[in-house]
C-alpha cells in the first residue's frame, strides 16, 4: 500500500515506530436517523521518539477538530483516499515531543453512514421487523472508519467508552459494561486490545444467563434457541483453561447477531460476537464457539505483528479448537478419532481452497503471504486456518506428541502474552524451547512457509469415521440401490456434512437420485445450515431450476461469507442462470456487509465496475 512505513505493517499508513496509542477514550453518540458515530476519542500516545508529526489511519472519517488535552487546537490533514485503505490522517504537534514523553491527542468526528465497519440495518432486516439496529466488524483493517487509529495489529492499547443510544436499546461493547445512566452506557476495557477488536453493538435485546460468567444476548425472537444452543459455554472454557491457562478476560459474553454478520464468529474480547445459523437445533455447531474462546489467548492475547502472519492466530486456534473439543469426550479412543476426523474434514476443505478456488500456485495459498500488493481481506480464506493447524499437528507429531507440545504451547503463551509476534519470532522461540532437537532439522521450513500450494507433509489420521461415509458413498455412487432414513441414522451430524462433501467433490449427481437423496435422508428441508448449504451446492452441480428459488432464498437471508460466497462461484459457474445470479446479487449488495460484498463482486468478477 502507498504511503506505509517500510517498517510497518504493508497496510497501514500509521507510524507507531516513532510514537504509539496506548489508551483510547471513546465518546459516541448512535444516531440511526443519520446512520451515523457522533462523537469524540481522547488517543493517549506513548512517544518513542522525537519528532512533531502523528500519522493515523482513518476512513471516510468527517473529522471536525483535532487538539491537544489543553484545548490547543492542531494542524492536521488527510490524504487523498484510497479504495478499501482510506486516508493517512497527519497531525503536527505545536512543538517537538521527546522519547517516553506521554501527551493525549483528542479528535472530533463522525463516522461515514458507509463507513466499511458499520453496518447499520433496517428493522425489516432484523428478526423482530420493529427497530433498527447497529453492528461492527472491524476487522481485518477496518477499524479506521470507526475511529482514528493506528489500525494495525503492531499497536496493542487499553480503552474506555461511553456511549449515548436511543431509549430501549442496549450497547455492548467488546469490553466490561458498566451501569446504564439514562441513555449512557459506560465501558472499560483494562486489558490491551488490536483495533480489530474493537466492537459495537446496538439493537432492542435480550440476555439469559449461561454460567458465572457468561451471559448470551440477541433479539427476542431468538433468546431461548440461543440460551438452549449454547448453554455448555462454562464446560467450554473450563477446557480452554486446561490447555492455555486462567481466562484473563473476566467476562465471556455470546452476541447473536441478525443473518447479514458476515463470519460464523468474531472473537472480540468479553463479547463474541456469532452468526444465527449456528442455531441449528442440534448443539453441533459447537467448534465454532470453541474456536472463538480459543482466540481469547491465541488471537487477543498472543498476538500477530501484521496480518501478513495471519497463519500465527487463525491455524493456532484451529488446532487448539480441535484438541479442546476432543477433551470434551471422556473415552479417549474416541476423542482422538474425533480430533482426526475433523482435521481431516479441515483438509478437505483446504484442497478445494487451494486447487479449485484459488489455484495451487496463487501466492496467498501460502501460510506466509506478502500484502504489499493484495488486501487483507483478500486474505481470508482457509487456507491460514487449515495449513497452519496441519503445520502445527506436523511440529506436534515430530517432537513426540500432545504429552510433549501441549508444554509447549503454554509456554508459547506465556512468553508473548500481550505481544504482537510475527512468524520469525514464533520460530526462534520454537527452536530454543526445543534446544535445536535434531528433529527439528527435518523441517522444510521455507515450503511450509513460503511456498504456494498444499502442505508439503499430510499427517496420518485415524479414517474409522471416514471410512464409515465412504462405505455409503459408494453405494449412492452405484445409484442402484434404495435409499431411507436408517442409512444416515448412526452417522454423526459431521459425518452427515462429509458425506455431502464428498458428493460435491464427485460428478454431479443425475437429478432423480439428488432428490432422492434430499428426502430420504432429510437434507433438503435441514435446519442445520451447514447441511442445507452443501445440499443447495449439489442441487446447483446437478442444475436443478426447481431449486433457484430456495438458493437465492438461503444467499439472500444469509451473510456468512463461508456459504454465500461458494454458492455464488457455483451460481456463476452455471452459465444459463449467471446473469440472474449477478442481477440478485446487486439487487441485494445494499443489505450486505462491506466485506460480504467486496469479496463477492470479485467471486462474480464484479470489482472493476
Amino acid at each position: 500500500m502507498k504511503g506505509a512505513s517500510i517498517l510497518q505493517d504493508p497496510s497501514s499508513f500509521s507510524q507507531p515506530d516513532e510514537s504509539v496509542i496506548k489508551h483510547m477514550s471513546l465518546y459516541f453518540n448512535v444516531d440511526f436517523d443519520k446512520n451515523i458515530l457522533k462523537g469524540e476519542a481522547i488517543l493517549h500516545f506513548n512517544a518513542l521518539k522525537e519528532t512533531r508529526e502523528v500519522v493515523l489511519d482513518s476512513s471516510a472519517l468527517d473529522i471536525d477538530s483535532v487538539e491537544l488535552e489543553d484545548g490547543t487546537k492542531l494542524l492536521f490533514g488527510l490524504s487523498n483516499h484510497i479504495p478499501n485503505y482510506g486516508s493517512k490522517l497527519n497531525i503536527t504537534l505545536p512543538k517537538e515531543v521527546e522519547p517516553n514523553e506521554m501527551f493525549k491527542i483528542k479528535i472530533k468526528y463522525a463516522t461515514s453512514p458507509k463507513a466499511s465497519a458499520l453496518h447499520w440495518l433496517h428493522p425489516n432486516q432484523t428478526s423482530g421487523k420493529m427497530y433498527p439496529y447497529l453492528f461492527s466488524q472491524c476487522g481485518p483493517i477496518h477499524a479506521r472508519s470507526v475511529v482514528p487509529c493506528q489500525d494495525t495489529p503492531t499497536v496493542k492499547f487499553t480503552y474506555d467508552a461511553e456511549v449515548t443510544a436511543p431509549a430501549g436499546f442496549t450497547v455492548l461493547m467488546s469490553a466490561l459494561r458498566g451501569e446504564d445512566k439514562g441513555n449512557i452506557t459506560s465501558f472499560r476495557q483494562p486489558i490491551p486490545i488490536l483495533s480489530y477488536l474493537l466492537a459495537i453493538a446496538v439493537g432492542v435485546l435480550e440476555y439469559r444467563t449461561l454460567g458465572p460468567r457468561s451471559k448470551v444476548w440477541s433479539e427476542s425472537e431468538n433468546i431461548e434457541q440461543s440460551a438452549w444452543e449454547f448453554a455448555y459455554i462454562e464446560n467450554y472454557l473450563q477446557a480452554a483453561e486446561r490447555f492455555c491457562g486462567p481466562y484473563e478476560w473476566t467476562q465471556y459474553d455470546l452476541l447473536v447477531l441478525p443473518s447479514s454478520f458476515p463470519y460464523g464468529g468474531m472473537e472480540n474480547p468479553c463479547l463474541t460476537f456469532v452468526t444465527p445459523s449456528l442455531l441449528s437445533g442440534d448443539k453441533s455447531q459447537a467448534d465454532v464457539i470453541v474456536h472463538e474462546i480459543m482466540h481469547s489467548w491465541t488471537g487477543n492475547l498472543v498476538s500477530i505483528a501484521s496480518f501478513e502472519h495471519f497463519w500465527l492466530k487463525e491455524g493456532f486456534t484451529v488446532f487448539l479448537e480441535r484438541k479442546v473439543d476432543s477433551s470434551l469426550i471422556s473415552d479417549s479412543e474416541e476423542a482422538k478419532r474425533s480430533r482426526d476426523f475433523h482435521s481431516f474434514l479441515g483438509l478437505k476443505e483446504l484442497n478445494e481452497t487451494v486447487n479449485d478456488v484459488l489455484g495451487a500456485s496463487n501466492p496467498l495459498t501460502r501460510l506466509v503471504f506478502d500484502l504489499h500488493h493484495a488486501h487483507p481481506d483478500d486474505a481470508i480464506t482457509r487456507v491460514p486456518y487449515e495449513k497452519g493447524s496441519l503445520f502445527l499437528r506436523y511440529l506436534e507429531d515430530l517432537l513426540g506428541g500432545p504429552n510433549v507440545f501441549d508444554n509447549f504451547v503454554r509456554s508459547y503463551i506465556n512468553k508473548f502474552r500481550n505481544k504482537s509476534l510475527n512468524t520469525n519470532q514464533f520460530k526462534e522461540y520454537l527452536l530454543n524451547y526445543f534446544n535445536y532437537d535434531k528433529r527439528l532439522e527435518n523441517v522444510d521450513w521455507n515450503t511450509w512457509l513460503y511456498s504456494s500450494g498444499m502442505p508439503p507433509v499430510i499427517p496420518q489420521y485415524d479414517m474409522t469415521m471416514a471410512t464409515a461415509v465412504d462405505l455409503l458413498l459408494e453405494t449412492i455412487l452405484q445409484g442402484n440401490a434404495s435409499f431411507s432414513a436408517a442409512d444416515v441414522q448412526n452417522l454423526t451430524v459431521h459425518q452427515r456434512i462429509h458425506l455431502l462433501q464428498e458428493l460435491i467433490e464427485r460428478p454431479a449427481l443425475p437429478l432423480g437420485l439428488l432428490r432422492t437423496l434430499g428426502d430420504e435422508y432429510g437434507f433438503s428441508n435441514s435446519n442445520n445450515a451447514e447441511i442445507l448449504y452443501r445440499w443447495l451446492r449439489l442441487c446447483i452441480r446437478s442444475k436443478d431450476k426447481d431449486r433457484l428459488t430456495d438458493i437465492f432464498n438461503f444467499v439472500n437471508h444469509q451473510g456468512r461469507m463461508k456459504f454465500v460466497r461458494p454458492i455464488y462461484r457455483d451460481l456463476y459457474a452455471w452459465e444459463e442462470v449467471r446473469q440472474s445470479a449477478i442481477v440478485n446479487f446487486l439487487k441485494n449488495e445494499p443489505l450486505m456487509m462491506h466485506v460480504s460484498a467486496y469479496t463477492i463482486r470479485k467471486d462474480l468478477h464484479l470489482d472493476n465496475l
